[in-house]
């Protein structure tokens, strides 16, 4: 027998056997523990559960929980040859940005997430970017603009189309059925993701050959609309065209009646797509127009865990008692788009998901996603809506056409 090198037969024997032991006590110790693989993938979300943005934060919960319930019964995603098990970290940011930051940062460096999605509106996803941006961390926007977009972060991906995309469609649409239609006058918050949309719209209106008449920005926090409106009332436009977020719009389609202020088309952006703006005006949200990123009447089938948008509608209706609408849809189409990153890239390894999401090209039940190099999701026909008989109906694209466009005054 050879001896070690220094050591009796005996001492060599009981050393093998101090060896031995002490390597089976760690394989089994290793075999004890969550491999890599098995570990849960972990997405981080900063929600708005309290707050201004609590309507829209909740809708994103909601969403959230159908596509996790989803996951969960079929095991987790797969990655690679194995199911891994999804874990969603989430906060109540209050709907205040500098929460919204330190929040991400917290979910990031001590919650330890995969990846992060962003909150719901353009603001707060602005800050949550960035900070995902400086460790590296894809995140995925439910409800970005332009303004987001523009900062050249390169781990930034959004579920809406460009903003533009809707003001061009709109345009277009509204010129083609009523061909007298000439003048706009243009009200909008002076808030990123709303004076985007005034902003946008006022610059492609006078592009398209329309006079715009009135084209001016109102405070966040405004609840006096009356000297704009005013203002409208003695430019008489054929189109009014106002942005806000749907307390916004409620307050002001109020003070139009109160004094009398209408047009051939009236616009509200994006009101008329929730629920929330039809039970909160009653019959004065008869035959408002808007544009929307989806619409619950169309029909794209898709091999995501929803299968298809009615199914996800039907789903949503199941769990709210309400018809969904753009926010539930593209915060689920969010997780969706993630899964697929991860599933293609075959691995958690971030640089490696951030490219997989950079070369996506799927039809999911929201519609097709593919980004663009700045992270927004390509232009397509987006829905244009009107409210009839208390219900939002679809206008355009024809193929999901419910109704013609009925003008909101002489």
């Amino acid at each position: 027998m050879h001896h070690l090198m220094g050591f009796s037969a005996a001492s060599a024997r009981r050393l093998w056997r101090a060896v031995v032991g002490g390597a089976l006590a760690c394989l089994a110790a290793t075999a004890s523990l969550p491999s890599l693989a098995e570990k849960p993938l972990r997405i981080g979300a900063p929600l708005a559960l309290s707050g201004g943005l609590a309507e829209e934060g909740k809708k994103q919960q909601v969403a959230y929980q159908l596509w996790l319930e989803r996951i969960q019964a079929q095991g987790g995603i797969m990655i690679g040859s194995a199911k891994v098990p999804v874990e969603l970290v989430t906060y109540d940011y209050q709907s205040d940005e500098k929460r919204a930051q330190q929040l991400a940062e917290r979910l990031i460096t001590q919650d330890r997430v995969d990846f992060m999605t962003a909150p719901f509106g353009s603001g707060h996803a602005k800050v949550v970017a960035g900070v995902a941006e400086r460790y590296g961390v894809p995140v995925i926007a439910v409800a970005s603009s332009e303004p987001v977009h523009n900062q050249g972060y390169k781990h930034l991906f959004g579920t809406l189309a460009p903003s533009v995309g809707l003001i061009d469609t709109m345009i277009e649409y509204f010129t083609a059925q009523r061909p007298g239609t000439g003048t706009i006058a243009v009200l909008g918050r002076d808030d990123v993701f709303p004076k985007v949309m005034a902003t946008t719209m006022s610059r492609q209106a006078a592009k398209a050959g329309l006079k715009v008449v009135y084209d001016t920005l109102y405070p966040v926090g405004t609840m006096d609309f009356s000297a704009a409106l005013t203002a409208i009332k003695a430019a008489r436009p054929d189109w009014i065209y106002v942005t806000g977020y749907t307390s916004d719009l409620i307050l002001a389609r109020k003070q139009m009646a109160d004094l009398g202020v209408d047009a051939p088309i009236l616009t509200m952006v994006t009101g008329p797509a929730y629920p929330e703006f039809v039970d909160g005006l009653g019959p004065l949200a008869e035959n408002v127009t808007s544009a929307t990123w989806w619409h619950a009447s169309q029909t794209y089938s898709s091999d995501d865990v929803f299968g298809g948008t009615q199914a996800f509608a039907q789903a949503v209706r199941d769990r709210t008692g309400k018809d969904p609408d753009y926010v539930h849809a593209s915060s689920a189409a969010a997780l969706v788009v993630l899964q697929k990153a991860v599933e293609a890239a075959g691995t958690r390894d971030r640089a490696k998901v951030r490219d997989a999401l950079a070369g996506l090209d799927v039809m999911t039940f929201y519609g097709p996603v593919k980004f663009r190099e700045d992270g927004m999701n390509m232009n397509r026909e987006l829905p244009i809506i009107q409210i009839h008989d208390g219900n939002p109906v679809v206008l355009f694209p024809v193929p999901a056409q419910a109704s013609a466009l009925r003008l909101s005054a002489k």
